[in-house]
């Protein structure tokens, strides 16, 4: 499994609820319109205020996306996908209504999951 990890800031003057809207209602299918949707195509949004959020202020974005392939090939096609040309115009436009573009950071990384009283092992994610 080949998984990135996204963070993402809304765009300044934004609230919450009209940034997870638009991302939800438009973005998501505007991607999955451009290519096969990922394995694990998934937004975490950060809750605000939570009183288990330790030092909430210093978390700098507003969603994880997540999104995980078969493998980098995968990836790398998917990328080309929704990246280049037409559809990477349309992309980066929509992203431009939502998102700070700046602000983007994404990293690959090696899922460990733990489960029961089962060894920290890599395994496949849910499917």
């Amino acid at each position: 499994m080949f998984t990135v990890l996204s963070y993402l800031v809304k765009r300044n003057g934004m609230s919450v609820e009209d940034f997870v809207d638009y991302y939800e209602r438009h973005h998501v299918p505007l991607i999955t319109s451009l290519a096969p949707a990922p394995i694990v195509y998934e937004r975490h949004y950060v809750r605000r205020g939570d009183a288990a959020n330790v030092n909430d202020a210093m978390i700098d974005f507003d969603v994880v996306t997540e999104i995980a392939f078969t493998d980098r090939a995968a990836f790398q096609a998917w990328s080309e996908a929704v990246g280049t040309g037409d559809a990477g115009e349309r992309v980066a436009a929509d992203e431009a209504r939502f998102l700070e573009r700046s602000r983007t950071r994404a990293s690959v990384v090696d899922d460990r999951v733990t489960a029961g009283d089962a060894e920290p092992k890599a395994m496949p994610r849910r499917v």
